[in-house]
């Protein structure tokens, strides 16, 4: 399918480079001439130099043969005309970046079918992340009957510095499969000699009854949130502490501007604002960052969120996140003092990710710091896995079934489970095996 992408800022060029792995016809269309160059010679697409909204520059694009235009400029209304302009050559989905909540006023807005905002789609992520302190993800399939679970490996763990055959050799009943380990911003689709190492970040899926096992070993405790501290005054920061308040969890907003610190109190009268520097211990201490049980450095800056997050970690607080711009960051960084990396913009080309796949996939869920995705995939009855054990597919290596849905039965599956027409497959991998298992399950 020809996907035309306007904008090769951080977003766009996250997607360009996601949707060329899988094979997709892309074309790029970037104002900034040294952007468009830059890109031109990373990545395996077209590139053209143009104003995105301009009809002229999408017919060079091939916007008559167009599946879906994405349109991810800085402009809210570059990417709001480009996806009118669309929409008269009868593209069947249109995907514009809108952060102007005025703009959304209403139905919606003629021509777009998909409207992202990347702080908003973050805040939210932010939300779940906090309620489950300790945990990275949570995913449910199946009415919660199977769950996905991220968390980093503990180093009293009882599966630090063993193999995953090991830790199976140790337990008579194990109801679980660890998917995918993430370490220093590479991921391993994980297998039976896979060593799980302190520090890792693992994707493990499990039973909805048998989470708390699965947690333990990884090393993690899971608890309700008690106090929350939001170090900054960014949009980011102002509706990820509105959420948070809203929900009854008692927010700390910090940010060193007065009048921005003012405006922000005017918002939500839950949400307690304190004007002062979140790098400053003092400050810090005297808002008592003893009872913080979760730190979300959220300011506009990577080096401040960095330091903010340290400081609050010296400081005893039991989980800190940090906002940043730069992608490398997130899962380098993540781990090192930081417990999570999170990226305002990496939120919304996910939320693209999902919004792309089609056919038998009935879901798709991305990550902040992995390429991997878990997709819930039918199997289809002229599949060529139907009647094989898991054993027996032939599978790409960086692919791994991680549940079954049956007849509305959820399961862990063994490398003797007999694939089935009609199964729900609940499969993590990498992009570079998504076309491998539509073909061998679709």
């Amino acid at each position: 399918m020809r996907i035309i992408i306007v904008g090769a800022g951080a977003v766009g060029y996250h997607l360009a480079e996601r949707l060329a792995v899988e094979g997709q016809d892309i074309v790029v269309v970037e104002a900034d001439e040294e952007k468009a160059a830059e890109l031109q010679t990373s990545i395996d697409c077209l590139v053209i130099n143009g104003n995105g909204a301009s009809r002229r520059v999408l017919e060079e694009a091939g916007i008559e043969s167009a599946g879906l235009l994405i349109a991810v400029t800085n402009s809210d209304a570059v990417n709001i005309l480009a996806c009118q302009a669309a929409a008269e050559y009868q593209v069947p989905r249109k995907v514009a970046r809108v952060e102007d909540e005025t703009l959304r006023i209403g139905p919606g807005i003629n021509g777009v079918d998909l409207i992202i905002d990347p702080g908003a789609a973050l805040a939210r992520e932010l939300l779940e992340l906090v309620r489950r302190t300790g945990v990275s993800e949570v995913v449910e399939f199946a009415d919660g009957n199977l769950v996905l679970l991220g968390g980093y490996v503990q180093e009293d763990a009882p599966m630090a510095g063993v193999t995953l055959a090991q830790v199976r050799e140790n337990l008579t009943n194990w109801e679980w499969i660890v998917a995918a380990v993430v370490r220093n911003g590479e991921t391993l689709i994980a297998r039976g000699d896979t060593e799980i190492r302190p520090g890792d970040h693992v994707l493990v899926v499990t039973t909805g009854d048998n989470q708390v096992e699965a947690l333990a070993l990884m090393g993690v405790e899971v608890h309700e949130p008690g106090k929350v501290m939001v170090m900054g005054g960014t949009r980011l920061a102002s509706l990820t502490g509105r959420l948070l308040a809203e929900e009854g969890i008692h927010t700390i907003l910090i940010d060193s501007d007065a009048e921005r610190c003012r405006r922000l109190a005017t918002h939500s009268n839950r949400l307690v604002v304190v004007c002062g520097d979140p790098t400053d211990p003092k400050v810090l201490e005297a808002e008592g960052i003893e009872s913080v049980d979760t730190a979300l450095a959220l300011t506009g800056w990577d080096e401040i969120n960095i330091v903010s997050c340290l400081l609050a970690k010296a400081l005893g607080v039991e989980m800190t996140v940090a906002r940043f711009h730069r992608f490398d960051f997130v899962g380098l960084l993540a781990g090192v003092g930081i417990d999570a990396g999170v990226s305002s913009r990496l939120a919304a080309a996910n939320e693209i990710l999902r919004f792309v796949r089609r056919g038998r996939i009935r879901s798709v869920t991305t990550f902040q710091d992995t390429a991997a995705e878990a997709i819930e995939m039918e199997v289809g009855h002229g599949s060529a896995a139907a009647g094989l054990t898991l054993r027996e597919v032939n599978l790409p290596r960086s692919a791994i079934v991680g549940g079954i849905i049956r007849d509305g039965e959820a399961f862990i599956p063994h490398g003797s489970t007999v694939v089935e027409p009609d199964d729900d497959l609940i499969l993590i991998t990498l992009p570079d095996a998504i076309a491998a298992v539509e073909k061998v399950f679709g």
